[in-house]
């Protein structure tokens, strides 16, 4: 056993009789170390991508409530008149009457 560790860490199993095939088992091993990193990688960017995207919502969703609170304050009765109030228009102090129209039937 002890002659077999040192054996591996002297490098003995790279230039014995072997040699290509363990050569061939260290790139494949090298390859998929390279394609695991790169995956990981790649799922990191696409984590950061979708916080952002997140927070872009979150702000997108925010100035839709501010503007649909805005526009609502605009349709208000009172806002209205304060607003025509200043081209010297003003609401009516009679309130409005319904108008009813009588048909005849004509024979």
């Amino acid at each position: 056993m002890k002659k077999g560790l040192l054996d591996i860490l002297k490098g003995k199993f790279l230039v014995s009789n072997d040699a290509p095939k363990n050569w061939l088992f260290i790139i494949f091993v090298s390859f998929l170390a390279a394609v695991m990193i790169g995956s990981s990688h790649s799922a990191d960017k696409k984590v950061h991508q979708i916080a952002a995207l997140n927070e872009e919502v979150k702000e997108l969703r925010n100035q839709f409530l501010d503007g649909r609170t805005e526009v609502q304050q605009l349709r208000l009765e009172s806002k209205i008149a304060k607003v025509l109030s200043k081209n010297e228009i003003y609401p009516s102090e009679v309130p409005p009457r319904k108008i009813k129209v009588k048909t005849s039937k004509i024979e």
